[in-house]
């Protein structure tokens, strides 16, 4: 395994990158993996953020409140494809680092920013976390069972689905784009147009008359008999995606339920009634017994793993899905490009070494 940004898809982009939190490390990881030259500025006393969120690029300690700092800096973002920042609007603009000043010095850089609210708009300036982008776009109203609160998708929606791998996807685009254009431009990437863009499956079933306003009452929301996790004799779980006809066959045949008895499979009022008949089907074996019974099925029936036992799991151990790295297990690199593939790198690549490789000069490697 080479080092990250020697090889890969996007071998040969230089990019800066502003340290913060989640999205941002995580987009930044994202174009790391893919083969890209990435520098991490971080505060001189010490990296804010560690671990696989960071890996594959260096840090560079600068006090961007100081001249010396900011002088630095700019001599870096000259000599980028790419800048990735997750302040919230204006902080970079304060420090002369805004896409004004960048980009006037290198106009073919790709400025992405990444923020909660986006850079307009009345919520801009204010403070927010993934739980409130869901929030305010219906995302969070819509994770909930029959008559219970809603509950929080971890932060997997906001910061990394709707945020980090959204400001990627706008900075690849942006670099593809400056290939026939020849100029750079601002990326604005923000959380609550993320999430907003991952609802559109929801959005367009609610068109069609095909989604109830009511969580936990729709077909993969919980309220269906064939999508859902049932728990088991051992206080384990299943997971159950029989949404097909022949799935959902297979799947009372592995219970020993017989059809004859059931109700059709999208007679709505009756899911409660047919959900407690599956669940108490589950309930009679262990997690393990069941897994037997619907590996062999394909039903859409899986087990349902913790984080201690994901590494295990004989498919995700064959197609090397999770890692060890210098902090722990880690996912691999994904998604899986045959001629270039991505890679985590086997070790954090020195920040001289990639200075030196950007051709900065010799009295900036001293500071």
């Amino acid at each position: 395994m080479t080092r990250a940004g020697t090889d890969g898809p996007l071998a040969g982009v230089r990019v800066v990158e502003f340290a913060g939190l989640g999205p941002g490390p995580f987009a930044a990881m994202l174009l790391a993996d893919a083969g890209a030259d990435v520098v991490r500025v971080d505060r001189p006393s010490g990296p804010v953020d560690g671990g696989a969120l960071t890996r594959g690029r260096p840090w560079l300690g600068l006090d961007l409140k100081s001249d010396r700092g900011r002088d630095t800096a700019r001599d870096l973002v000259r000599r980028a494809d790419v800048l990735v920042e997750g302040f919230r609007p204006g902080v970079m603009e304060r420090l002369g680092l805004g896409p004004q000043e960048c980009l006037a010095e290198n106009p073919g850089l790709v400025y992405g920013r990444m923020t909660g609210w986006g850079q307009d708009g009345p919520r801009a300036h204010q403070a927010g976390h993934d739980i409130n982008y869901l929030a305010l776009t219906g995302a969070l109203r819509s994770i909930a069972r029959r008559g219970e609160a809603p509950l929080p998708p971890l932060n997997l929606v906001g910061d990394y689905g709707g945020g980090g791998m959204l400001l990627a996807f706008g900075i690849v685009t942006g670099l593809l784009e400056r290939r026939t254009g020849g100029r750079g431009q601002v990326v604005d990437a923000a959380m609550v147009d993320g999430v907003s863009l991952l609802m559109t499956g929801i959005w367009s079933r609610a068109a069609q008359g095909r989604w109830s306003g009511e969580p936990g009452t729709n077909d993969i929301d919980s309220g269906a008999p064939f999508y859902d996790v049932y728990a088991t004799a051992d206080g384990e779980y299943m997971a159950v995606g029989s949404i097909e006809p022949p799935f959902w066959a297979r799947l009372l045949d592995g219970l020993g339920i017989d059809p004859a008895g059931m109700p059709d499979q999208w007679d709505r009022p009756r899911w409660p009634q047919m959900k407690e008949t599956v669940g108490a089907a589950f309930a009679t074996r262990t997690r393990a017994a069941w897994t037997e019974v619907f590996d062999a099925l394909d039903a859409c029936v899986t087990p349902v793993l913790s984080m201690a036992e994901a590494p295990a799991d004989a498919h995700l151990h064959a197609r090397g899905t999770l890692v060890s790295g210098p902090g722990g297990v880690q996912p691999a690199p994904a998604p899986r490009l045959d001629r270039t593939p991505l890679r985590t790198g086997d070790a954090e690549p020195s920040a001289q070494d990639v200075l030196a490789r950007w051709g900065l000069r010799q009295e900036v490697l001293a500071r």
